[in-house]
């Protein structure tokens, strides 16, 4: 065997159960005999259709939710590239061969993702089992018990959809308030004398997966210098968005008295000790002096920012890093170090739903960072911004949420 290639195409077709693979814009792309075979479908009929083109719900039936709750599983898996296992369904089919008529039948259906080498769900793996018999036996003592296991089970399913309908809404509303806040907190791209900043902030794709990150301007006091920060809270929705706006807070008091950013985050690291849902939070700050023409930084357990001069040269500023905030029982004075720029040099400050992808190495998205900040760099900073986050998210979203500060000096 590992001296023959394997026939994978013949392993799909063998698969013991129904199966079958669907693009993104949920397209069959291939199914296996024994899916055509319990469909009563042919491959024609089936491969290159939108699967509810091919099996939509039943029209005599006003209560169907089956294609409803199929394409919510297919959306989930596509959203986090998680396997999606659904409560039985109730999900007819018209008959092949009498159009018009529909058979009652019953599915048990798991979803899963096929990931491409960029990290992104290229194919969805729908896989069902057939249960409409188990459901429906008849004849003899076991008939009576077998319509009540059939209505019981038909009505927990009802039930749980309706559970998770209900929680989908609560999440949403709960997401639009959590999102509301973060907004009203966090400050907006502004001039800095000659300079300019831009910020960004990009929500995750999922309901709750948003306002754990954040960053923060802020004016120091002595000379012509500003801090810049971003962070990430561990967590998400409306308790992450409360500590996130605690934390910012209190590293943007301690950065305008603090002698240097490895101090501010000593006492920020003291602050997050008594902040419940702090716990691991990571953050990176930087001291930006326009007159000396310096960067000093330090980072607790965050990704390092990029240093960008004006020649096309790349510096990732990590040699002042260490454990997030509240990681270690007793305070322990951080590490700071400090790097030269010249006038036109761009500095990038992120969170790391920038750059890390599942399945992914995250120095591959270190790179792929620092290859479009190159790039684009004699671009305006808004202009910046927005391609950095165009050439680095997952045009359908991710599944966690980003926040982006670019300063050009």
């Amino acid at each position: 065997m590992t001296d023959t290639a394997i026939d994978y195409a013949a392993v799909f077709q063998a698969l013991p159960g129904m199966v079958a693979l669907l693009t993104p814009e949920l397209v069959f792309a291939d199914a296996n005999e024994e899916f055509l075979h319990g469909a009563g479908r042919t491959r024609e009929q089936v491969v290159g259709r939108h699967i509810f083109k091919v099996f939509p719900d039943n029209p005599g039936d006003p209560a169907a939710t089956g294609m409803r709750n199929l394409e919510a599983s297919l959306r989930r898996v596509l959203a986090t590239g998680e396997r999606d296992a659904m409560a039985l369904q109730r999900y007819d089919v018209e008959c092949p061969d009498r159009p018009g008529e529909w058979e009652e039948r019953y599915w048990s259906p798991v979803n899963a993702p096929v990931h491409g080498p960029d990290g992104n769900v290229v194919l969805l793996v729908h896989r069902v089992e057939e249960v409409t018999e188990l459901i429906r036996a008849r004849g003899g003592p076991r008939g009576g018990r077998a319509r009540v296991l059939e209505a019981e089970l038909y009505t927990r399913a009802r039930e749980l959809q309706e559970l998770n309908e209900r929680l989908r809404q609560a999440h949403a509303r709960e997401r639009e308030v959590a999102l509301a806040l973060q907004k009203a907190m966090l400050p907006a791209g502004r001039q800095l004398g000659h300079h300019r900043a831009a910020v960004r902030y990009r929500p995750a794709l999922g309901a709750l997966n948003v306002c754990g990150d954040w960053y923060d301007l802020v004016d120091l006091v002595d000379g012509n210098r500003i801090g810049v920060s971003v962070g990430d809270v561990v967590g998400h929705g409306l308790e992450a968005a409360g500590v996130m706006g605690q934390l910012r807070s209190a590293l943007s008091a301690a950065s305008r008295v603090a002698e240097g950013p490895a101090q501010a985050l000593d006492v920020l690291g003291r602050y997050a000790n008594v902040v419940d849902g702090a716990e691991s939070a990571t953050a990176v700050t930087t001291f930006i002096d326009f007159d000396r023409h310096t960067i000093t930084y330090s980072s607790a357990g965050h990704p390092p920012p990029v240093l960008v001069h004006p020649d096309g040269r790349v510096e990732f500023l990590d040699r002042a890093t260490d454990p997030p905030l509240d990681a270690r029982p007793e305070p322990v004075p951080r590490p700071q170090a400090g790097t030269a720029f010249t006038d036109g040099a761009t500095l990038a400050l992120y969170t790391d739903g920038l750059v890390e992808r599942r399945h992914e190495d995250i120095d591959t998205g270190l790179s792929r960072l620092a290859d479009s900040l190159r790039r684009h760099r004699a671009e305006d900073p808004e202009l910046l911004a927005d391609a950095v986050l165009l050439e680095l998210l997952p045009p359908g979203g991710a599944t966690d949420d980003t926040a982006l500060i670019i300063v050009r000096l």
